[in-house]
């Protein structure tokens, strides 16, 4: 079968996109770039971003093409970059090649490419197609989107609970409630994103690392929000402090002697000033946006989870639901807060997806954003 032009494009778009997703866990605050070059339906090229400060995906792939490369397509899904940053321009590459034709999912929003990529290979005479694939393209790069869009972090909510909804019986026993398959997800997870942020009842009733096991890509700061700075110096997480970085969000009520106890242990302490706890989160969210954290997981308990939906602050779910039952009016449940008033109010997911983890049932989906 032979494709034409525009479906052609597509499919190798597609392909594009597809690598870009390796990079995911290793790359952030950078986008995840795919790139593909080929003369028809033959591909003579391919890379992806790898790594955070590493060659870029129209590097990878113009090495892999070689001379080959002139005369040929490109396909990115990305605008190429046209500034120094760790690395030089992809444009002056792509230049120098002899590609004669760039095929690119979107425009990159960074104000250092802003269309300027696409305008520096134009004047170079090379034909420029965007938006294919973008809508892909967006998705898959909503958390980096977001963090140029707001300055915050993409906030992903997770838990686990039985099939009546509970995180725990009501002694507050919770181990385990989802199946060993589960948790290996929960571990991959925890190893690509920048921070697992969790509120303090959760330290005392858990005692948790937070920590991926084995290793991923990133290693995760794992913050506490604790607004009396009451963590326990025996807990885990403080004495693990200086084997992975642990932060604690305190608000102005934390005792002096108690900031110093946590950081003369090894524990970062950020002082949100405000005396009301959502705009302490705010300013939390605030400040991780500020040192380019791209994915936060927020692990609860119910009340952080419950601020963080009452504020619409969440951008994607991931949820384990184990088939048992706990009972009890005490049972905790995943999400406190003010909750809604009406049904109609209730928070809705773009493309949910469950899938069956040893018997669990697993749940993602991104939180539908209003019009």
């Amino acid at each position: 079968m032979r494709l034409r032009a525009p479906d052609l494009d597509a499919w190798h778009m597609a392909h594009a996109l597809d690598l870009a997703e390796r990079g995911r866990g290793a790359v952030e605050p950078n986008p995840l770039v795919g790139c593909v070059i080929a003369r028809g339906a033959e591909i003579i090229g391919l890379g992806w971003h790898r790594r955070f400060g590493g060659p870029h995906a129209e590097i990878e792939a113009l090495a892999v093409a070689g001379e080959r490369a002139a005369g040929a397509t490109m396909y990115v899904t990305l605008e190429p970059c046209c500034h120094h940053g760790k690395t030089p321009p992809c444009t002056r590459a792509i230049i120098a090649a002899g590609i004669n034709r760039v095929v690119a999912a979107q425009r990159d929003p960074f104000p250092a490419v802003s269309g300027g990529g696409f305008a520096e290979l134009q004047a170079a005479g090379i034909e420029v197609l965007a938006g294919v694939g973008e809508a892909a393209a967006r998705r898959i790069n909503a958390p980096y989107l977001k963090l140029l869009a707001t300055g915050r972090s993409w906030l992903i909510a997770k838990w686990a609970m039985t099939l009546d909804g509970k995180l725990a019986t009501r002694t507050g026993h919770s181990r385990w409630i989802s199946s060993e398959a589960s948790r290996r997800v929960v571990h991959e997870l925890r190893g690509r994103v920048d921070a697992i942020m969790v509120g303090r009842r959760t330290v005392e009733a858990d005692d948790p690392l937070l920590t991926a096991r084995p290793s991923g890509p990133r290693q995760a700061t794992r913050i506490v929000v604790d607004s009396r700075a009451s963590l326990a110096s025996e807990s885990q997480l403080v004495r693990t402090a200086g084997e992975a970085p642990v932060l604690l969000a305190a608000g102005p009520s934390a005792a002096a002697a108690d900031i110093r106890r946590l950081e003369t242990a090894g524990c970062e302490v950020f002082v949100a000033s405000s005396p009301e706890p959502g705009e302490r989160l705010e300013a939390l969210l605030d400040e991780l946006g500020r040192r380019r954290m791209t994915n936060v997981l927020v692990e609860g308990g119910a009340k952080l989870l419950g601020s963080c939906f009452d504020r619409r602050l969440i951008d994607e779910v991931h949820v384990f639901v184990a088939p048992k039952i706990a009972g009890g009016a005490a049972a905790p449940g995943p999400v406190g807060g003010s909750g809604i008033e009406r049904m109609d109010e209730a928070l809705r997911f773009d493309e949910a997806e469950w899938r069956q983890l040893d018997g669990d049932l697993y749940l993602t989906g991104r939180v539908a954003k209003s019009p």
